[in-house]
């Protein structure tokens, strides 16, 4: 892990005030952390949700947790004083992206909407993310992945491959969502840095998941009228999955009719090597179902090994099947001080000029109130009074 001083990412000198909470936002964040941005991240006297969401080492430090918070600073802030809202706002005012995934009304509520950030830092860009479009009626309707997952058509894929509707099981819409709101912030950098101009960002999750979704769903029903339904066969069918071999399991994905002919003969079925149902591209995803089964036949012929050097040798797209324990395994390892040793997802960008680092390990909470507020020009006396009244908790 690099020093807070090794700042070498396209975002060092943004600072970003996070008050997010859970996963979407705080993955958002880690990204633009990662990509080196000063993020200050808000958090009730508790901590966040994040800090006990599945196991951990210690108290504070879940597993996701540990990744999810670096290169992070902490401070735990009553925002329902009048002297904690203050305390955020004139940190607000040396921050140049405030983040939040507070609903309307709460947001309201606080005093921490757009117009008031604005009234400190004219030129924030300012980024609420939520459930619902705060024009719609559910615009204060709880929401988390699980609701919004359905709420996009999510189970109703699971439908249409002929299984009950249920949900992929990953946090997907907190994470495609977390990635809009990084791209979306850092557009508006972009914009800032040419006019001078901050501006407000909405990201309703469920927009954001049904474009996601749609995508290639949307398919022939997008037309207008319709010239086929809703739905991408190839993705949708249950075939669509890792294939059994000799000794163990692989993915092949035969993409032109050159791949399916050198597949079946090398696996024993020359008979199919004329087979009218992989000859054109839309033949191919018309028959997915049965093609998919036919190559699953013959890949148990053979080792994942041999497969994997037939599939290099003919250009054919092909990858062993691997575990969440073996991508585990694979992660380097580093010590956090409270915590010990863990395992540090990285950064998956690369950047020839500005790569992005990971300065600091996930903080405690409010473990930098007293930096933080000192930074804005705070005084001892002043940061004393608030940990008295109950405003700010250190550790």
């Amino acid at each position: 892990m690099s020093t807070s001083e090794d700042v070498t990412g396209p975002l060092a000198g943004v600072r970003v005030l996070d008050l997010s909470s859970v996963l979407m936002g705080p993955a958002a964040t880690r990204t633009l952390g990662d990509l080196g941005a000063d993020v200050i991240f808000v958090e009730p006297a508790k901590g966040d949700r994040n800090r006990t969401m599945g196991s951990g080492p210690v108290e504070e430090f879940s597993g996701i947790a540990l990744n999810l918070l670096r290169n992070k600073r902490s401070i735990a802030v009553d925002l329902k004083q009048s002297r904690g809202r203050q305390a955020f706002l004139d940190i607000a005012a040396t921050c140049d992206v405030m983040i939040t995934n507070l609903r309307p009304a709460p947001l309201h509520r606080l005093g921490l909407h757009y117009e008031a950030v604005r009234d400190v830092r004219d030129d924030i860009v300012f980024c609420r993310a939520h459930g619902y479009p705060s024009s719609s009626e559910q615009a204060n309707a709880p929401a988390y992945d699980d609701i919004i997952q359905s709420a996009s058509g999510v189970g109703d894929l699971f439908r249409r491959m002929g299984a009950e509707p249920m949900l992929l099981p990953s946090l997907v819409a907190d994470k495609v969502c977390g990635l809009t709101i990084a791209n979306s912030v850092t557009a508006a950098l972009f914009h800032k840095a040419q006019t001078g101009q901050g501006q407000c960002i909405e990201i309703p999750m469920v927009d954001v998941m049904r474009a996601f979704v749609l995508t290639e769903h949307g398919s022939g029903a997008i037309s207008e009228p319709p010239v086929a339904d809703a739905g991408y066969a190839r993705i949708l069918t249950p075939e669509r999955r890792p294939q059994p071999t000799a000794d163990g399991w692989i993915n092949i994905l035969p993409y032109d009719h050159s791949h399916y002919v050198a597949l079946f003969e090398a696996g024993g079925r020359p008979d199919l090597a004329a087979d009218e149902r992989f000859a054109t591209p839309i033949e191919r995803v018309t028959h997915s179902d049965s093609l998919y089964r036919d190559v699953a036949t013959v890949l148990t012929q053979r080792t994942t090994a041999d497969w994997l050097n037939f599939c290099e040798e003919h250009g054919i797209p092909a990858t062993e099947a691997a575990t969440l324990d073996e991508l585990i395994d694979q992660l380097p390892i580093d010590e956090h001080p409270v915590a010990g040793p863990f395992r540090v997802i990285p950064p998956p960008e690369q950047f020839s000029e500005t790569p992005p680092s990971i300065r600091r390990p996930a903080p405690g909470i409010g473990e930098h109130g007293r930096e933080i507020l000192a930074e804005i020009g705070y005084d001892s006396a002043e940061i004393d009074g608030l940990i008295d009244a109950g405003v700010l908790t250190v550790p």
